[in-house]
């Protein structure tokens, strides 16, 4: 049986598995199978915390989820940060900074961060989110080939900007595009690797 690929765009307050066998869990959480339209039988691959949006792979074929989890893909998010960022805290983030991982200290790896001239478009998150009428914000592109556990979050803490929206928009060489909140569209080629 052919395996099945597919792009979702996770939206915000979602968890990024399928369910839980915790039933305390599943009355005060959001899971993947409240969404409609994903289709049966289907894995995420990777994850996106529950505050966090934008694409996620779902599949069918575990093999493939386990490549794209350790292979070193790059994977770019779109960041809003509270502030207005400096050179030398883009500078930082580029070449590492630490963080707090699984009680321990962790330098991320070096990284690619610009700074957005404009605002992404992109859709409204439902949940409001600080303005610039409270101050000035900073949206940056950042592309990391790891995935710490809230590894973006922690890294623009780490250098005075938190993190106010995140959103991937690119795995590989797979597109978010214009792709709406909870959507979901089934990726066409038969060889999926070959995005990566």
């Amino acid at each position: 049986m052919a395996h099945k690929h597919y792009k979702l765009f996770k939206p915000y307050g979602y968890i990024s598995q399928i369910s839980s066998n915790d039933e305390r869990q599943l009355r005060k959480k959001k899971f993947l199978k409240d969404i409609e339209t994903i289709p049966k039988d289907v894995m995420p691959i990777g994850r996106l915390d529950e505050k966090s949006e934008g694409l996620l792979l779902l599949t069918t074929d575990g093999k493939l989820s386990n490549t794209v989890n350790t292979s070193g893909i790059e994977k770019e998010y779109y960041v809003l940060v509270d502030g207005a960022i400096t050179h030398d805290q883009v500078q930082k983030l580029r070449e590492g900074v630490s963080i707090g991982l699984n009680g321990k200290k962790y330098i991320t790896k070096p990284c690619q961060v610009t700074l957005l001239e404009t605002s992404p478009e992109l859709p409204d998150r439902g949940k409001k989110i600080r303005d610039e009428r409270h101050g000035p914000t900073t949206w940056l592109s950042i592309i990391i080939t790891e995935g710490k556990f809230r590894q973006i979050r922690k890294m623009t803490s780490a250098v005075g900007t938190p993190t106010l929206r995140l959103v991937r928009v690119r795995i590989g060489n797979i597109l978010l595009k214009n792709l709406l909140p909870g959507e979901v569209i089934a990726i066409e080629k038969d060889n999926i690797s070959s995005n990566f």
